[in-house]
Formats: C-alpha cells, sequence, structure tokens
C-alpha cells in the first residue's frame, strides 16, 4: 500500500499521526501580482520544504470565485491590507491559479517529490475540480466551510477521506455536519480549531480535543492557529491524530496568512518533536503535566470565542440560485450555489440544501439571488 492512497491516508490518521504543512495561498507573496508560472515557482519551493520538513502532506486551497463569494465589497478581520476585500482576494487566488499552468503541474510536483497533495476546495465547483481533473484522495474543510452542504455533498459521494475543521462552530452544529458527511461517507475526522489568528496559547482550549473524542467516534485532530510548537505537542499527547500547522518560506511576507505561520525550521523542529512525543511516554508525561498542558487542558468545553464570531456572518454561507431559472422550474443541484457571506446575502442557510431540492421555483429569478422562502413552492 502506498501511502498516498485513500486507504494509506485514513490508516495514519487512525493509527498514527498525519502532519499536514498548510501552505494555504502563502504561494502568494507579494503585493504585485505575478503570472501562474511564478505562483507555481513559489508553491514549488513550498512543497520542497515541506517535504524536508518531515510533513505527511502538504495543503493549499482552491477557490473557485463565481460559486464561493458574491461580488460584494467586505473585509475579512484577519487581512485588512489595502485592496484586500474578500471578493478581490478570492478572484486573485483564483486567477492566480489555472488548472493547466497551476493545479496540475503542482500536483505532479507532489507526486514526483513524494509528498501527498491536499487542497482545500471553498466551494463545489472547486471540489469538482480537484477530483475531475487534478486528483485529491483526502480532503481538508475548513472551518467556514462545515454547514456548506452543497460541497459537502459532492465530496462525501467521492468515498475519500474527509478532515473537518471545527472553528467557529457550535457543538451542535459540529453533530450536523458530522451527521449530514457521515451518512454517505464512514471516513470521517473531526479537528479541534480556533478560529483566530494568531490564537494566543491561553485561548487554544486544548481540553476540547478530550470533549471531541467523548462525544464522536471519529479520529480527532488539532488544526493549529497559534504560533510555537508546544500546543500541538500537547495535542499529539493527549491523542490527537491529525496535526495541521500553517506553514511559510517567511512571515514578512505579502498575504493573509504568512505572520501566523511557521518558517521552515520551525517545521521540521515540530516534526522531530511530534516523533520523540510519539515514542517516548516518559516524554509524553512531561509535557502533560507541565503548567501549561495543564492551563490548556481545563477548559474541557466547546467555546464559541468572542474572536470567532466575527468570522461567521462573513465566512458561512447562503443558498443563491447558480443560474437562472424560470417560474415553474424543479430546483435540481446544479441550479444551487452555496456562496458567502451569509450576513449580506440573506438566502437560506447552506445547511438546508436538501430541503429546497426538489422545491418549485414560484417566480422567474437571476443567477445570484438569493433562494428564500418565498421564491420556493
Amino acid at each position: 500500500m502506498t501511502k498516498n492512497t485513500p486507504e494509506a491516508i485514513w490508516d495514519k490518521v487512525q493509527k498514527g499521526v498525519f502532519i499536514i504543512a498548510e501552505a494555504g495561498k502563502n504561494f502568494i507573496q507579494t503585493k504585485e501580482e505575478q503570472t501562474p508560472s511564478e505562483y507555481l515557482e513559489n508553491a514549488k519551493h513550498l512543497v520542497d520544504a515541506a517535504v524536508q520538513g518531515g510533513a505527511d502532506a502538504v495543503k493549499f486551497q482552491t477557490h473557485c470565485v463565481d460559486d464561493e463569494v458574491m461580488n460584494i465589497n467586505f473585509i475579512s478581520p484577519h487581512f485588512t491590507a489595502p485592496g484586500s476585500s474578500r471578493y478581490q482576494w478570492v478572484r486573485r487566488n483564483t486567477e492566480a491559479t489555472p488548472l493547466e499552468e497551476f493545479w496540475k503541474p503542482l500536483k505532479q510536483y507532489c507526486d514526483e517529490k513524494g509528498i501527498i497533495f491536499m487542497s482545500t476546495p471553498m466551494s463545489r465547483n472547486a471540489a469538482k475540480m480537484l477530483e475531475e481533473e487534478v486528483g485529491v484522495n483526502v480532503w481538508k474543510i475548513g472551518s467556514g466551510d462545515i454547514l456548506d452542504f452543497v460541497c459537502l455533498d459532492f465530496v462525501r459521494n467521492t468515498q475519500k477521506p474527509i478532515l473537518l475543521s471545527s472553528g467557529m462552530s457550535t457543538l451542535d452544529e459540529l453533530r450536523m455536519s458530522l451527521k449530514f458527511v457521515g451518512e454517505n461517507n464512514a471516513r470521517v475526522a473531526m479537528l479541534h480549531c480556533v478560529s483566530k489568528y494568531p490564537c494566543p496559547p491561553e485561548e487554544l482550549f486544548l481540553g476540547t480535543i478530550n470533549l471531541l473524542k467523548e462525544e464522536f467516534d471519529v479520529p480527532i485532530g488539532f488544526s493549529d492557529h497559534s504560533l510555537g510548537v508546544f500546543a500541538d505537542l500537547v495535542a499529539v499527547a493527549l491523542g490527537a491524530s491529525v496535526i495541521e500547522k500553517h506553514f511559510t518560506l517567511s512571515r514578512d511576507l505579502y498575504g493573509a496568512d504568512h505572520k501566523i505561520s511557521m518558517t521552515p525550521d520551525e517545521f521540521a523542529s515540530l516534526t522531530a518533536s511530534i516523533s520523540k512525543v510519539l515514542e517516548n511516554s516518559e516524554k509524553k508525561k512531561e509535557i502533560l503535566e507541565s503548567e501549561y498542558a495543564n492551563a490548556a487542558i481545563s477548559k474541557k468545553e466547546k467555546v464559541l470565542q468572542e474572536g470567532e464570531v466575527v468570522f461567521r456572518p462573513l465566512f458561512r454561507k447562503a443558498l443563491v440560485f447558480g443560474q437562472d431559472v424560470p417560474k415553474g422550474a424543479v430546483l435540481t443541484e446544479e441550479m444551487v450555489y452555496a456562496m458567502r457571506p451569509q450576513a449580506y446575502i440573506k438566502g437560506l442557510p447552506s445547511e438546508r440544501y436538501e430541503e429546497v431540492l426538489g422545491k418549485v421555483v414560484s417566480q422567474d429569478v437571476r443567477k445570484f439571488d438569493p433562494i428564500t422562502e418565498d421564491v420556493i413552492g
């Protein structure tokens, strides 16, 4: 069994610690736009560093702006640089990464280097491209999209392992997401996550890992937005089966995530330290008895923190029409998109996707109009 098959990846998640170098969009490194070939070279350097750092996988983020975010001028609190409206940022990412010039050669490069290629789909069309054109064997769903049932419906039906991040979510929302995904896919893991950039150690609430282990009969991991390595070592000592850490070539580069990311040397130190914890029970005991661990583990609850609340209305999605639809038409899957930002769209929330399928449209509607109770019979 090669290490990059869905079966091998799921086996590692269940029996070991699957380590992900989250490169995200960190191939964008300057305010000035570059060509896709230049972005590809930046991404390859990140792949090389992830390989040298001992990661099992290197993960990017795939955007298709036309079914992800509405053309509305709004700013995310974690990236407020001039000209960084969310729509323009996602459009830049979409245009920077064409299929033939970026995604296909990047996947091939990862294969050549012997590291698992991953990319978070930010919408259903992004997931379709990754599955049908690029090739992925494991899915990661970001915290903002665990209720995007439009995308999740496609992803769960691929039967490939799914890693769900739990930031900016309540325990009931995690139950809802796991139930939906689990109806068609048994290989699902949940990652404890706090959607704060960067997240102070005292707000990580690592005891939530124990709560999630008790609550859900799935592997539990940790998607970390803090600086340093110790939180990850505590998570591993608690039994986390996945560690995802943001990764960059330099924290001084331009972009949303560089400032919260590990450098290559730091990432290599993280993977080496994780190995020591796994191999040495005394080391694990020492970590769990530390003052930091005691404070971090003491709060065993799923907390929706004040710092996360601001992200929910911007990153959660609402249902809109994915095409012009005439009065009297019956809604089918391809007619429905889930798009950000929920706060401005005023459509039904994306988790009501299955409810709207098969409904009759009561009036002529245009592409991107919100799907509301009064336009579906």
